[in-house]
């Protein structure tokens, strides 16, 4: 790694900051120790014993635990400072996963795997998303839309690609559980060069420091700057919106790809060359967004571009038969615009002042916790009253929603020169 210190120039020209090239490298490796059990742990607790809905509930108590620790991760770093946060996170998960695969899964102790799997959820949002709040305090505005796409990249790649990789060779060569005795030891090694390594620092912190800034008053500055900043507030609806269906398709598209000729595993196959396409956008599009604009690149590619290829997802199938090449192509398209939306990570904190950002990046954070709810709701409140084609339409409409409340998150630079524009033209006719 001696070429993050060698070729920091390089670094910054592809958008990567260098000063930060550690703790990406560290997220990356917390990600792949967090995740590599997603894409298994479901099916092989209820070969254990678990029934389905079993294995469900104990995803969702998950899912409440990410949304909790999202939504206090902006705020909690500019209250404490991003690395005592990042430790915190570590101390949930590391606790976590050792009371959950030493003592509730050997015993197939429900009602501990319940709380377990819980706090160890509380630990990649405090980890991952608290990096991302520092790397929206300490990036160049013009450079801000490619780091955070790098910030996705890595976070991804770690998480839904190097897990699954990993834990693939892992299961074939030590077992399940062992495989997930060492989730720990990358999640440790990710920490210790994201937070140890790195040396950067975080100047917005000492500042507050020195103000005597209330640590209670940072917490409800997380509640507050939905009043005081309402885009902030839309920027959170935009961003659950997002990944709703990321969560949704899962619980119904396999069954209705099914009917069409597509089997099980082959959506499976389908569904993974997706997410290699999203993580190579993710990067892509943070180079987009600080060329065709932030707002634009979220509005056109993220919200449009998902609206009109979840239609296709639906109708592909049916005007092809069933060719799996042809829904392949547009899935991957999908995955790609599902990327559209990674500046409105650069988008958010630049709505508020320097002193928000945090509570900006926390309601943004708060909304890539809700997606896990969202989804899988929209399914289960109107899949027996809509069917598949019901869901595909609500899901289209969302996203177009979506680009409309995109429209309305203009920068403060963006307002001035729209007031100017009008002020100049009221003169013209003056």
């Amino acid at each position: 790694m001696a070429g993050l210190t060698n070729n920091d120039n390089i670094l910054d020209r592809i958008g990567l900051p260098s000063h930060l090239a550690w703790g990406y490298l560290g997220v990356m490796i917390f990600m792949m120790g967090d995740g590599l059990e997603l894409a298994w742990i479901s099916p092989y607790l209820v070969e254990q014993g678990l029934s389905v809905q079993q294995a469900a509930f104990l995803t969702t108590a998950y899912g409440v635990a990410i949304a909790i620790a999202a939504w206090f991760s902006g705020v909690l770093v500019e209250s404490i400072g991003p690395r005592k946060t990042m430790l915190i996170g570590v101390a949930f998960y590391v606790i976590g996963q050792a009371l959950f695969v030493g003592l509730a899964i050997p015993t197939l102790n429900y009602g501990l795997m319940i709380p377990t799997y819980a706090v160890r959820g509380f630990g990649y949002p405090l980890f991952a998303y608290s990096f991302l709040v520092w790397i929206t305090y300490r990036t160049p505005q013009h450079q801000l839309g490619r780091a955070v796409g790098w910030f996705w990249f890595v976070f991804t790649g770690g998480l839904s690609v190097l897990g699954a990789y990993y834990s693939s060779l892992s299961i074939y060569l030590f077992g399940h559980i062992a495989t997930l005795w060492t989730a720990n030891l990358w999640v440790i090694i990710g920490a210790v060069l994201a937070i140890m390594v790195n040396r950067d620092k975080f100047e917005i912190l000492e500042q507050k420091e020195e103000e005597g800034t209330s640590k209670f008053k940072e917490l409800l500055n997380g509640i507050m700057i939905l009043k005081r900043e309402p885009k902030v507030g839309i920027a959170g609806v935009v961003r659950v919106i997002n990944q709703a269906s990321q969560y949704a398709f899962p619980l119904f598209l396999p069954i209705y790809l099914a009917d069409q000729g597509i089997g099980t595993t082959t959506w499976l196959n389908i569904w993974g060359t997706i997410f290699i396409s999203n993580i190579a956008f993710n990067l892509i599009f943070g180079f987009v967004g600080d060329k065709f604009g932030w707002r634009n690149t979220v509005t056109w590619f993220g919200a449009v571009g998902c609206g009109v290829f979840t239609l296709m997802l639906f109708y592909t199938p049916q005007i092809f038969a069933g060719n799996v090449f042809a829904v392949g192509v547009i899935g991957m398209l999908w995955g790609a615009c599902l990327a559209g939306f990674v500046p409105l990570s650069a988008l958010t904190p630049s709505l508020v002042g320097d002193g928000d950002k945090g509570a900006a990046m926390s309601i943004l954070n708060l909304g890539a916790g809700l997606c896990v709810f969202v989804g899988p709701a929209l399914v289960a409140l109107f899949y027996d009253m809509v069917d598949t084609k019901g869901i595909i339409w609500i899901l289209t409409g969302l996203y177009f929603v979506a680009a409309i409340l995109t429209r309305f998150l203009k920068v403060p630079a963006e307002e001035e020169n729209v007031k100017d524009s009008e002020l100049q033209v009221k003169t013209q006719t003056l």
